[in-house]
């Protein structure tokens, strides 16, 4: 158990630490948003500067290259880092390699070679993939994709969720948590914490079940509500279109095939202490083939938007129609009574009017959630 206590520590350390060498980064505020104070900051990175990641451990001195370089050497290498990793494939294996400053590093299709005739691939392995039209935001922050991984089980009987939060732009994935359910109330903890820590995004997509659709039908819950009153902007995938969370899904398929594929896990707090170091490793130093093989963190910036540890109250035009959400998840207008959702129970809702006279949007806070038809149907 000391030795994960050990990796966890690295882990917080370095992303602390490449995340203050981003272009622009506030240190004050990065300090803050973490719970570091900022001497003991300065001290990782002047060790950090000095010794490189090894200057982040406690009491570490041990020198971690090697002055002279071989072909042998430098073949050993290649195999070490396919065994450390060993979903990861050439042009990966390469690319990480020139960033550690081995200069003389081969191609990636030479580095293939090496991995074939040591027995590192299965011929199996390969496959050709269809190319496709790849979309992202424009800045980081600006979209978050949420979802959880399909469950499995750990050696003491325990499901485990893997809550995963990824940001569009970059790819950085901001949560990896190993959760026992996926209730609401288990969300909304893990995604205060990483609010604190990365901001608030401008919006978040998922998909349409639990615990962030399917309230009846209408497609928000009770998480999606505090979502909403954070200032996050809500979408959901269309239903049976997971490519809508295609870079999410796509960031499961690789914690399978590099992680969970070659693990075996006792507990849940046994995953959690193997998904922190991935967690860095996938963010910092794994080359990622749509971003030019340069890192996620290369991308990635916290946002500027805090999280209000206290939220403020709702507030609406002064030109809009209030009403309260009863019990039913009903509001009353013109003498009827329409359906808005049962996730806004005891919240104040605007009715606003549309160019259809007989159509009015409902609003709660930022978020239109719903049409009214006001010849009695709920458009």
């Amino acid at each position: 158990m000391a030795w994960e206590k050990v990796v966890a520590t690295m882990s917080f350390r370095k992303e602390i630490i490449r995340l203050a060498s981003q272009p622009g980064a506030n240190i004050r505020e990065l300090c803050r948003r973490f719970n570091l104070s900022e001497k003991t900051f300065y001290k990782w990175r002047r060790r950090f500067h000095s010794d490189g990641e090894l200057g982040l451990m406690n009491r570490s001195r041990r020198p971690h290259r090697s002055p002279q370089r071989t072909t042998s050497d430098i073949e050993e290498k290649i195999v070490s880092m396919r065994k450390q990793h060993p979903g990861w494939g050439a042009r990966k294996i390469h690319k990480r390699l020139l960033v550690l400053g081995n200069t003389d590093i081969p191609g990636s299709s030479s580095v293939h070679r090496v991995l074939r005739r040591n027995g590192q691939i299965d011929p199996l392995e390969s496959k050709k993939h269809q190319s496709f039209q790849r979309f992202e935001h424009e800045a980081p922050n600006q979209l978050w994709q949420m979802d959880f991984k399909g469950w499995f089980r750990t050696d003491d009987g325990a499901r485990c969720h893997a809550l995963t939060v990824l940001d569009d732009h970059s790819r950085y994935v901001v949560c990896l948590q190993s959760c026992g359910d996926q209730r609401a109330t288990t969300v909304q903890e893990r995604l205060t914490t990483v609010f604190r820590c990365y901001g608030l995004p401008q919006r978040m997509t998922m998909d349409n079940g639990s615990p962030w659709g399917g309230d009846d039908g209408n497609g928000y819950t009770p998480l999606t509500a505090w979502l909403i009153r954070l200032g996050i902007a809500i979408s959901h995938s269309r239903p049976y279109h997971p490519q809508t969370q295609g870079k999410d899904e796509r960031f499961h398929r690789t914690l399978d095939a590099e992680l969970l594929r070659w693990n075996r896990f006792t507990t849940l707090e046994h995953v959690q202490q193997r998904f922190d170091p991935y967690r860095l490793v996938y963010n910092h130093e794994r080359p990622h083939q749509a971003l030019g093989m340069n890192v996620p963190a290369s991308r990635y910036q916290i946002s500027v938007r805090r999280f209000p540890e206290t939220l403020p109250p709702i507030e609406y035009d002064s030109g809009d129609i209030v009403r309260m959400v009863n019990v039913k998840g009903q509001v009353s207008y013109h003498r009827q009574l329409f359906t808005i959702g049962k996730a806004f129970r005891g919240y104040p809702v605007a009715i606003r009017p549309t160019m259809q006279e007989e159509l009015a949007s409902v609003y709660f806070c930022h978020q239109p959630i719903v049409q009214i038809n006001l010849r009695g149907r709920k458009s």
